[in-house]
Formats: C-alpha cells, structure tokens, sequence
C-alpha cells in the first residue's frame, strides 16, 4: 500500500450501464461466476462489499462469516469483492480470527460487471462523504475497534448491497445501500428466506 493507491481508491471510476437492483419476488441476476439458482437447490445470501479496507466492508463481513458459520448446511453465504484478488486476499488474512473465511465464498469482481449486474454503480458524493457516515466510522471504531484499512485496489464510489435468493433463484430480499456506513440486517435476510 502506498499513498498513490490510496489517492487511485478516491479517484471516480468509469461508470458501467447498471441495471436495476432487482425487487423482491423477482429473478435474481445469474451469471457464468455467480450462477443461480444454486445446483444443489439451497438458498443464498450475497453481499457486495465496498472497497476492501473499507470499516463498513469489514463489519459487513464479519456479521456474514458469523451468520455462514450458523448456517452451513443450509444457506450458501456469498461476498463480492470488487478489489483485486491480492488485495482481496491481503485484506481477508488482515481480519480478526482470520485463519479461515468461514463458510463464505469471496468472488473477486474486479471489473465490477456482476455488481452492474445487480444494480449496484457509481455512488454520489453525499453518498461517501455525509456527515452520518463519516461519525459512523468513528463510532465503529471506538465501540468496535474497527478501523479504515490502508485501500490497496478498489474504488470508494462504489455502492455496496445484500441480497438473499431462494433456493429456485428468486430474490427475498433486496438491500442495495443507501448510504456507505450502511451494514446490512442479516438476520432479516435471513427471515426472508424462513430460516
């Protein structure tokens, strides 16, 4: 990590065609990395994270491998990392209780085509940069002691969002942020699904 890959994360990337975020009841995307529905029929949760490094990445993953630990045998838990893999993998072994991910698979979507896929694009400024989010990283820093990690890929523009699908590739529940301190309620994905 240097200060040239930390000015690159705040630099706009170039916006992709994005699609909508697909609604509750509807199909969710499906692609050749991220195929649904799942083969063997199980549901799943996917989170699409912000830049690695990011507090609200990292909080966001650990409440995932919490929830994947819990329900291992019956729902597939799924990160999308828009960073590239070394970073992505760097990042990941940076982690508290880092020996293992859990039972969550990590994508690397460093061309961030699945996330345009699922509506997920280019963020507005006030959507980084609001007060809210900002004195949200303080807080999670104090009360949790997660920090902002040096950003060695990745862009912080963008949007981030949860998702939970069915075992027969519709979506329960539909999350795209609204803000960048925005971590998702996994438990009320996991509702969605009637786990």
């Amino acid at each position: 990590m240097s200060w040239q890959t930390e000015l690159q994360s705040w630099m706009s990337p170039t916006s992709l065609q994005t699609a909508n975020a697909p609604d509750v009841g509807e199909n969710a995307p499906s692609s050749s990395r991220l195929a649904l529905p799942a083969e063997d029929g199980k549901p799943l949760v996917v989170t699409f994270l912000r830049h690695c490094g990011c507090p609200f990445a990292e909080k966001t993953f650990l409440n995932m491998r919490s929830a994947a630990s819990r329900y291992k045998d019956t729902i597939h838990f799924v990160a999308v990392s828009h960073s590239d893999r070394a970073s992505t993998d760097h990042w990941l072994a940076s982690l508290r209780q880092s020996s293992e991910n859990g039972h969550v698979a990590v994508i690397v979507d460093e061309e961030r085509e699945i996330h345009a896929q699922w509506g997920l694009g280019v963020s507005s400024f006030w959507h980084v940069l609001n007060p809210w989010s900002l004195l949200s990283v303080y807080r999670l820093a104090k009360q949790e002691g997660i920090y902002n990690r040096p950003t060695e890929s990745g862009t912080r523009w963008q949007t981030s969002g949860t998702f939970a699908v069915d075992g027969k590739g519709k979506v329960t529940w539909s999350k795209p942020s609204a803000s960048a301190d925005e971590v998702p309620d996994l438990e009320d994905a996991l509702k969605s699904l009637a786990m």
